[in-house]
């Protein structure tokens, strides 16, 4: 039986389906550069639609499953497979930008031990209280996820210098800024932290303060209901948004924050929480930590692929000469938090010389002309994939010829 892989693309926090390029051109770039490395199977691609990039992380993976469910069913069912449990004749490659990798490997973790990692830590908790650890994976998941491959996800969380390296230009003020984001105390100290920081807004570090009416959200027929947020403290509404939605880190509050400063959010408190309510889960830095080392025993036991192309700046940045924050958070100026130590599978530089900050090379990182090492990367991401299917499932399949 003529055997196919499913390459199934997830865009990221607000993104569409627009994410991978014009007209998909990075979706179909990517699966010709896979079915030609893999010559055995049929390689088939799609893009799930636009989704709500609000509300819980959870309720978001039930419903790409169910999605993600219907479509390899689909394609089983074409191709008559007797066993599509025991023995399927497709397998899934999950491909995500950003928080939509985050997405695929909670989906992994969900179909291969019915159990998910989030909400699994009470990182609020002393002792990091924690529900057990999911279960051993089940070699007949269904559907059967042979990868997770992360295009600039943060899986360990969003870099501090995102937020950091936005005050580069301004020493002092920049100082004053990794003072706010080295603890909790500081990020909560309403009036304090203001009077400690008067520069803190000009540093380019923070969106403004006083938030504007808010238009509409891109998700139709849902309106702005929320209120103005108090703008006395040294984060402004950001420290309320965060405080709001139960961050636990200032770095990876402030991370988030600068994330969704780059569509220069004013729409009001109530909005942007929803928002940050799902991206959220970057804050809950031991929560991260288990999915990864889930994901590197799927690896270690099943085989399932899991890798990450991170962005990481080239030229463009390197020009300027490294400050304070460069001495701080060191001089590699990434959008992700990198693993230094830990296993976590299989991560690899996506230079971008052009990028001349983290959150460009993060959203630029598709596109051929604003990304010169668009064609490094791609071929990075083919090689991954392609390493995944060294298995006795890729050598059954039959040789028919496929579409290339």
């Amino acid at each position: 039986m003529k055997k196919t892989v499913l390459l199934c693309f997830i865009h990221g926090f607000k993104g569409d389906e627009s994410t991978f390029g014009k007209n998909y051109a990075f979706v179909e770039h990517l699966r010709k550069l896979v079915a030609a490395a893999l010559p055995k199977v049929n390689v088939q691609a799609v893009v799930y639609p636009t989704y709500k990039t609000r509300g819980d992380l959870g309720e978001c993976v039930t419903r790409f499953s169910d999605w993600l469910l219907n479509k390899v069913i689909d394609l089983e069912v074409a191709a008559g497979t007797s066993s599509p449990t025991i023995d399927p004749s497709v397998r899934v490659v999950l491909v995500g930008h950003s928080m939509g990798g985050i997405v695929a490997a909670e989906t992994a973790i969900r179909t291969a031990s019915e159990q998910p990692i989030h909400n699994s830590v009470d990182e609020d908790s002393p002792t990091k209280s924690s529900t057990a650890m999911p279960p051993p994976p089940n070699a007949l998941m269904f559907p059967y996820i042979q990868g997770v491959l992360g295009f600039d996800t943060p899986f360990l969380g969003i870099s501090p210098g995102v937020v950091a390296h936005g005050a580069e230009s301004h020493y002092a003020a920049a100082s004053a800024a990794i003072a706010q984001l080295s603890g909790l105390t500081s990020l909560w100290g309403g009036t304090k932290a203001a009077e400690a920081s008067p520069d803190a807004k000009t540093a380019g570090v923070l969106p403004p303060a006083a938030p504007s009416p808010g238009p509409r959200d891109g998700n139709k027929g849902e309106e702005n209901q929320s209120k103005p947020a108090p703008a006395n403290s040294g984060w402004g509404k950001w420290g309320t948004i965060a405080i709001a939605a139960g961050a636990v880190g200032a770095v990876a509050a402030g991370g988030t924050a600068a994330y969704l400063k780059r569509d220069q959010i004013t729409q009001g408190l109530g909005w942007v929480t929803s928002h940050l309510e799902f991206v959220g889960c970057l804050a809950r830095k031991e929560e991260l930590k288990r999915r990864v080392a889930y994901m590197v025993r799927l690896n270690k036991e099943l085989g399932v692929g899991f890798g990450n192309l991170y962005t990481r700046l080239g030229q463009a940045a390197g020009s300027k000469q490294v400050s304070m924050v460069g001495t701080v958070l060191g001089s590699e100026r990434t959008f992700c938090v990198v693993p230094q130590r830990d296993q976590a599978g299989d991560w690899r530089q996506a230079v971008n010389d052009r990028a001349k900050d983290e959150i460009g090379a993060h959203i630029s990182m598709f596109g051929p002309k604003e990304n010169p090492g668009f064609d490094k990367m791609s071929t990075d991401a083919r090689d991954m994939v392609a390493a995944w299917f060294r298995n006795d499932w890729y050598e059954s399949s039959s040789t028919d010829t496929v579409r290339s």
